[in-house]
Protein backbone atom coordinates (compact mmCIF):
# COMPACT_ATOMS: atom_id res chain seq x y z
CA UNK A 1 0.00 0.00 0.00
CA UNK A 2 1.50 3.78 -1.20
CA UNK A 3 -0.64 5.86 0.63
CA UNK A 4 -2.10 7.00 -2.37
CA UNK A 5 -6.17 6.99 -1.39
CA UNK A 6 -8.84 7.56 -3.55
CA UNK A 7 -11.44 10.05 -3.01
CA UNK A 8 -14.40 7.24 -2.39
CA UNK A 9 -12.31 5.97 0.43
CA UNK A 10 -11.66 9.19 2.44
CA UNK A 11 -15.50 9.53 2.04
CA UNK A 12 -16.22 6.56 4.03
CA UNK A 13 -17.98 6.46 7.40
CA UNK A 14 -16.17 6.46 10.27
CA UNK A 15 -15.98 2.37 11.30
CA UNK A 16 -16.14 0.77 14.46
CA UNK A 17 -14.54 -2.52 15.69
CA UNK A 18 -15.95 -4.30 18.32
CA UNK A 19 -14.46 -7.07 20.80
CA UNK A 20 -13.67 -8.26 24.07
CA UNK A 21 -9.91 -7.70 23.85
CA UNK A 22 -7.15 -6.66 21.14
CA UNK A 23 -3.77 -8.03 20.37
CA UNK A 24 -1.07 -5.43 20.08
CA UNK A 25 -0.88 -6.34 16.32
CA UNK A 26 -4.44 -4.61 16.46
CA UNK A 27 -3.99 -1.63 17.96
CA UNK A 28 -0.80 -0.94 16.02
CA UNK A 29 -2.73 -1.62 12.57
CA UNK A 30 -5.38 0.71 14.18
CA UNK A 31 -3.39 3.73 14.74
CA UNK A 32 -1.45 3.37 11.21
CA UNK A 33 -5.01 3.47 9.44
CA UNK A 34 -5.78 6.44 11.47
CA UNK A 35 -2.79 8.01 10.29
CA UNK A 36 -3.79 6.87 6.43
CA UNK A 37 -6.80 9.22 7.10
CA UNK A 38 -8.84 6.50 8.04
CA UNK A 39 -11.80 7.17 10.72
CA UNK A 40 -11.43 4.57 12.89
CA UNK A 41 -12.72 3.57 16.37
CA UNK A 42 -11.51 0.35 18.98
CA UNK A 43 -14.19 -0.21 21.03
CA UNK A 44 -13.65 -3.19 24.03
CA UNK A 45 -16.95 -4.61 25.19
CA UNK A 46 -17.49 -6.45 28.78
CA UNK A 47 -20.31 -8.75 29.77
CA UNK A 48 -21.35 -8.74 34.02
CA UNK A 49 -23.77 -10.60 36.15
CA UNK A 50 -24.93 -7.90 38.26
CA UNK A 51 -27.97 -8.85 41.04
CA UNK A 52 -29.41 -11.42 38.46
CA UNK A 53 -29.24 -9.35 35.49
CA UNK A 54 -26.68 -8.97 32.78
CA UNK A 55 -25.00 -5.47 32.28
CA UNK A 56 -23.22 -4.89 28.91
CA UNK A 57 -20.24 -2.05 29.10
CA UNK A 58 -18.06 -0.27 26.11
CA UNK A 59 -15.27 1.15 26.82
CA UNK A 60 -13.36 3.06 24.03
CA UNK A 61 -9.82 2.02 23.42
CA UNK A 62 -8.63 4.15 20.82
CA UNK A 63 -9.16 6.60 19.92
CA UNK A 64 -8.36 8.56 23.65
CA UNK A 65 -10.43 10.90 24.07
CA UNK A 66 -7.43 13.48 24.51
CA UNK A 67 -6.93 12.77 20.54
CA UNK A 68 -10.97 12.55 20.10
CA UNK A 69 -12.18 16.16 21.44
CA UNK A 70 -10.12 17.26 17.97
CA UNK A 71 -12.17 15.55 16.36
CA UNK A 72 -15.85 15.62 17.43
CA UNK A 73 -18.64 17.03 15.85
CA UNK A 74 -20.55 19.17 17.69
CA UNK A 75 -23.63 16.67 17.53
CA UNK A 76 -21.39 14.42 18.81
CA UNK A 77 -19.75 16.70 21.43
CA UNK A 78 -23.49 16.76 22.59
CA UNK A 79 -24.50 13.16 22.40
CA UNK A 80 -21.12 12.49 24.74
CA UNK A 81 -22.42 15.20 27.39
CA UNK A 82 -25.99 13.58 27.00
CA UNK A 83 -24.36 10.09 27.86
CA UNK A 84 -22.74 11.20 30.79
CA UNK A 85 -25.59 13.25 32.82
CA UNK A 86 -27.57 9.78 31.89
CA UNK A 87 -24.91 7.96 33.49
CA UNK A 88 -24.48 10.13 36.59
CA UNK A 89 -28.44 9.96 37.16
CA UNK A 90 -28.16 6.78 37.26
CA UNK A 91 -25.39 6.75 39.73
CA UNK A 92 -26.29 8.96 42.03
CA UNK A 93 -29.98 6.85 41.89
CA UNK A 94 -28.23 3.46 42.23
CA UNK A 95 -26.58 4.88 45.40
CA UNK A 96 -29.50 6.04 47.00
CA UNK A 97 -31.73 3.07 46.63
CA UNK A 98 -28.59 0.80 48.28
CA UNK A 99 -28.65 3.04 51.15
CA UNK A 100 -31.86 2.41 51.63
CA UNK A 101 -32.14 -1.08 50.67
CA UNK A 102 -29.39 -1.96 53.22
CA UNK A 103 -30.84 0.26 55.78
CA UNK A 104 -28.17 2.27 56.97
CA UNK A 105 -29.29 5.55 57.55
CA UNK A 106 -31.95 5.91 59.91
CA UNK A 107 -34.87 8.46 59.28
CA UNK A 108 -34.06 11.75 60.46
CA UNK A 109 -30.01 11.36 59.73
CA UNK A 110 -28.77 14.52 59.54
CA UNK A 111 -26.34 15.09 55.93
CA UNK A 112 -24.08 18.20 55.97
CA UNK A 113 -23.20 19.58 52.31
CA UNK A 114 -19.69 19.32 50.51
CA UNK A 115 -19.75 20.15 47.08
CA UNK A 116 -17.73 17.98 45.27
CA UNK A 117 -18.27 16.14 41.87
CA UNK A 118 -19.45 18.44 39.11
CA UNK A 119 -18.19 21.69 40.49
CA UNK A 120 -14.97 23.12 40.28
CA UNK A 121 -12.80 24.30 43.50
CA UNK A 122 -13.21 27.97 42.87
CA UNK A 123 -17.02 27.30 42.64
CA UNK A 124 -16.85 25.00 45.63
CA UNK A 125 -15.51 27.40 47.35
CA UNK A 126 -18.04 29.55 46.76
CA UNK A 127 -21.16 27.60 47.67
CA UNK A 128 -19.58 26.74 50.95
CA UNK A 129 -19.10 30.88 51.79
CA UNK A 130 -22.61 30.92 50.62
CA UNK A 131 -24.05 28.07 52.62
CA UNK A 132 -22.15 29.65 55.85
CA UNK A 133 -24.40 32.77 55.47
CA UNK A 134 -27.42 30.68 56.59
CA UNK A 135 -26.53 27.58 58.27
CA UNK A 136 -29.49 25.44 57.37
CA UNK A 137 -28.58 25.69 53.83
CA UNK A 138 -25.91 23.44 54.59
CA UNK A 139 -27.72 20.80 56.02
CA UNK A 140 -30.37 18.17 55.27
CA UNK A 141 -32.00 15.26 56.56
CA UNK A 142 -32.21 11.77 55.42
CA UNK A 143 -35.78 9.97 55.02
CA UNK A 144 -35.85 6.41 53.99
CA UNK A 145 -37.83 7.03 50.18
CA UNK A 146 -36.89 6.25 47.13
CA UNK A 147 -38.07 8.78 45.43
CA UNK A 148 -36.84 12.23 47.09
CA UNK A 149 -34.99 11.30 49.92
CA UNK A 150 -33.06 14.34 51.27
CA UNK A 151 -34.92 16.99 53.07
CA UNK A 152 -33.27 20.74 52.90
CA UNK A 153 -33.65 22.36 56.03
CA UNK A 154 -33.13 25.86 54.13
CA UNK A 155 -36.88 25.40 52.20
CA UNK A 156 -38.08 21.94 53.92
CA UNK A 157 -38.61 20.44 50.62
CA UNK A 158 -37.69 17.00 49.42
CA UNK A 159 -35.47 16.40 46.62
CA UNK A 160 -32.77 13.93 45.05
CA UNK A 161 -29.48 14.31 45.94
CA UNK A 162 -28.87 15.44 42.60
CA UNK A 163 -31.68 18.04 42.54
CA UNK A 164 -30.33 19.51 45.83
CA UNK A 165 -27.06 19.76 44.81
CA UNK A 166 -28.32 20.95 41.23
CA UNK A 167 -30.91 23.65 42.92
CA UNK A 168 -27.33 24.91 45.47
CA UNK A 169 -24.89 25.81 42.21
CA UNK A 170 -27.67 27.16 40.16
CA UNK A 171 -28.95 29.36 43.05
CA UNK A 172 -25.14 30.42 43.58
CA UNK A 173 -23.47 30.72 40.61
CA UNK A 174 -26.78 30.93 38.17
CA UNK A 175 -25.65 28.73 35.78
CA UNK A 176 -27.08 25.17 34.93
CA UNK A 177 -24.67 22.25 35.93
CA UNK A 178 -23.26 20.42 33.68
CA UNK A 179 -23.79 16.95 35.35
CA UNK A 180 -23.45 16.50 39.07
CA UNK A 181 -23.96 13.48 40.96
CA UNK A 182 -25.30 14.59 44.16
CA UNK A 183 -25.20 11.64 46.64
CA UNK A 184 -21.38 13.02 46.62
CA UNK A 185 -21.90 16.21 47.78
CA UNK A 186 -23.87 15.00 51.17
CA UNK A 187 -22.05 13.58 54.51
CA UNK A 188 -23.24 11.97 57.19
CA UNK A 189 -23.20 14.63 60.24
CA UNK A 190 -21.80 11.81 62.77
CA UNK A 191 -21.58 14.70 65.63
CA UNK A 192 -26.00 13.46 65.80
CA UNK A 193 -25.84 9.84 66.78
CA UNK A 194 -29.13 8.18 66.80
CA UNK A 195 -30.03 6.33 69.69
CA UNK A 196 -30.57 3.04 67.81
CA UNK A 197 -26.73 2.84 66.86
CA UNK A 198 -23.37 2.22 68.15
CA UNK A 199 -21.77 5.61 68.54
CA UNK A 200 -18.10 4.11 67.62
CA UNK A 201 -19.91 2.55 64.50
CA UNK A 202 -21.61 5.83 63.42
CA UNK A 203 -18.77 7.81 63.71
CA UNK A 204 -17.06 5.23 61.48
CA UNK A 205 -18.81 7.07 58.60
CA UNK A 206 -16.93 10.08 59.28
CA UNK A 207 -15.84 11.73 56.22
CA UNK A 208 -17.78 9.59 53.71
CA UNK A 209 -19.96 10.54 51.24
CA UNK A 210 -23.58 9.42 50.49
CA UNK A 211 -22.03 7.70 47.05
CA UNK A 212 -18.59 6.42 49.36
CA UNK A 213 -21.16 4.64 51.81
CA UNK A 214 -23.18 2.83 49.02
CA UNK A 215 -20.35 1.68 46.61
CA UNK A 216 -18.62 0.02 50.28
CA UNK A 217 -22.33 -1.87 50.81
CA UNK A 218 -22.95 -2.61 47.55
CA UNK A 219 -23.67 -6.07 47.07
CA UNK A 220 -24.95 -6.24 51.26
CA UNK A 221 -27.64 -7.97 52.34
CA UNK A 222 -31.06 -6.66 51.99
CA UNK A 223 -34.23 -5.97 54.62
CA UNK A 224 -34.22 -9.61 55.23
CA UNK A 225 -33.56 -10.87 59.09
CA UNK A 226 -33.95 -14.05 58.72
CA UNK A 227 -30.16 -14.92 58.96
CA UNK A 228 -30.04 -12.41 62.07
CA UNK A 229 -32.80 -14.21 63.86
CA UNK A 230 -31.64 -17.22 63.31
CA UNK A 231 -27.94 -15.93 64.34
CA UNK A 232 -29.16 -14.17 67.52
CA UNK A 233 -30.95 -17.61 68.55
CA UNK A 234 -28.08 -19.38 68.94
CA UNK A 235 -25.79 -17.13 70.62
CA UNK A 236 -25.10 -19.09 73.90
CA UNK A 237 -25.51 -17.95 77.51
CA UNK A 238 -22.84 -16.71 79.57
CA UNK A 239 -21.31 -14.99 75.87
CA UNK A 240 -21.99 -11.86 73.80
CA UNK A 241 -20.60 -10.37 70.56
CA UNK A 242 -20.99 -7.16 69.05
CA UNK A 243 -23.31 -5.71 66.04
CA UNK A 244 -20.32 -5.46 64.21
CA UNK A 245 -19.06 -9.35 64.50
CA UNK A 246 -23.30 -10.00 63.86
CA UNK A 247 -23.52 -7.58 60.79
CA UNK A 248 -19.81 -9.47 59.22
CA UNK A 249 -21.72 -12.33 59.36
CA UNK A 250 -24.69 -11.87 58.15
CA UNK A 251 -23.43 -9.64 55.10
CA UNK A 252 -24.79 -6.37 56.23
CA UNK A 253 -23.86 -3.25 58.61
CA UNK A 254 -23.31 -2.83 61.91
CA UNK A 255 -25.45 0.62 61.68
CA UNK A 256 -28.35 -1.08 60.44
CA UNK A 257 -28.61 -3.98 62.56
CA UNK A 258 -28.49 -1.85 65.58
CA UNK A 259 -31.39 0.01 64.31
CA UNK A 260 -33.08 -3.40 63.15
CA UNK A 261 -32.38 -4.59 66.84
CA UNK A 262 -33.42 -1.56 68.47
CA UNK A 263 -37.74 -1.94 67.18
CA UNK A 264 -37.29 -6.06 66.21
CA UNK A 265 -40.71 -7.53 68.16
CA UNK A 266 -39.21 -11.04 67.46
CA UNK A 267 -35.08 -10.59 68.31
CA UNK A 268 -33.62 -13.50 70.71
CA UNK A 269 -31.22 -12.83 72.91
CA UNK A 270 -30.85 -8.95 71.94
CA UNK A 271 -29.35 -8.39 74.95
CA UNK A 272 -26.37 -10.50 73.82
CA UNK A 273 -25.27 -7.99 71.46
CA UNK A 274 -23.71 -5.06 72.52
CA UNK A 275 -21.64 -2.42 71.17
CA UNK A 276 -18.07 -2.71 70.22
CA UNK A 277 -16.39 -1.66 73.56
CA UNK A 278 -18.99 -3.97 75.32
CA UNK A 279 -21.35 -1.43 76.18
CA UNK A 280 -24.92 -1.94 76.27
CA UNK A 281 -26.53 0.41 73.15
CA UNK A 282 -28.07 3.46 74.70
CA UNK A 283 -31.13 2.61 71.84
CA UNK A 284 -31.72 -1.08 73.75
CA UNK A 285 -35.20 -1.92 74.61
CA UNK A 286 -37.04 -5.14 75.74
CA UNK A 287 -39.25 -6.84 73.17
CA UNK A 288 -41.19 -7.68 76.46
CA UNK A 289 -42.16 -4.40 77.64
CA UNK A 290 -43.09 -5.74 81.38
CA UNK A 291 -39.36 -6.34 81.58
CA UNK A 292 -37.32 -4.40 84.34
CA UNK A 293 -34.19 -5.45 84.44
CA UNK A 294 -31.73 -4.39 82.43
CA UNK A 295 -29.33 -6.40 79.67
CA UNK A 296 -26.60 -5.63 82.33
CA UNK A 297 -28.54 -7.50 84.62
CA UNK A 298 -29.27 -10.10 82.17
CA UNK A 299 -25.63 -10.88 81.34
CA UNK A 300 -24.67 -10.67 84.89
CA UNK A 301 -26.83 -13.52 85.80
CA UNK A 302 -25.33 -15.12 82.71
CA UNK A 303 -22.07 -15.23 84.31
CA UNK A 304 -20.73 -12.12 82.53
CA UNK A 305 -18.12 -10.06 84.44
CA UNK A 306 -18.82 -6.48 83.96
CA UNK A 307 -16.10 -3.47 84.91
CA UNK A 308 -16.97 -0.09 84.32
CA UNK A 309 -19.82 -0.72 82.40
CA UNK A 310 -18.13 -2.56 80.09
CA UNK A 311 -18.80 -6.79 79.63
CA UNK A 312 -15.51 -8.87 80.46
CA UNK A 313 -13.70 -9.24 77.14
CA UNK A 314 -12.72 -12.94 77.70
CA UNK A 315 -16.67 -13.76 77.36
CA UNK A 316 -17.14 -12.14 73.82
CA UNK A 317 -17.80 -14.77 71.26
CA UNK A 318 -14.95 -15.16 68.37
CA UNK A 319 -16.30 -13.99 65.42
CA UNK A 320 -15.56 -17.42 63.50
CA UNK A 321 -17.54 -19.08 66.61
CA UNK A 322 -20.20 -16.73 65.98
CA UNK A 323 -19.85 -17.28 61.93
CA UNK A 324 -19.44 -21.31 62.99
CA UNK A 325 -22.98 -20.71 64.35
CA UNK A 326 -24.94 -19.35 61.17
CA UNK A 327 -22.88 -22.13 59.29
CA UNK A 328 -23.78 -24.74 61.66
Amino acid sequence: MDGDWSPELLQRPRQVIIAADFSKQVTHTVVWLSEMNLDIDLVQVGLWKVEGHLVVGFTKVYPTPEVEEFTLTPARVEAKAAARKLEERSRARNAAHILIAVGLLPDGTRLRLTPRHGAPQAIREVILAWASEDGSRATAAWNNNTGKPLTWDADGKPYTPAGLANHIFKSVTGRTPDGIQGTTWWDVDTGNVPNTVDPDEWAALAGASLADLAKQLNGSARKDWTSLHTLLGAIPSGQWTTYGDVASVIGSHAVPVGTHLATCGQCPNAWRVLTAKGRVSSGFQWTDPTRTDTPTDALTAEGVRFDGGAADPEARLPLEALRGLLDG
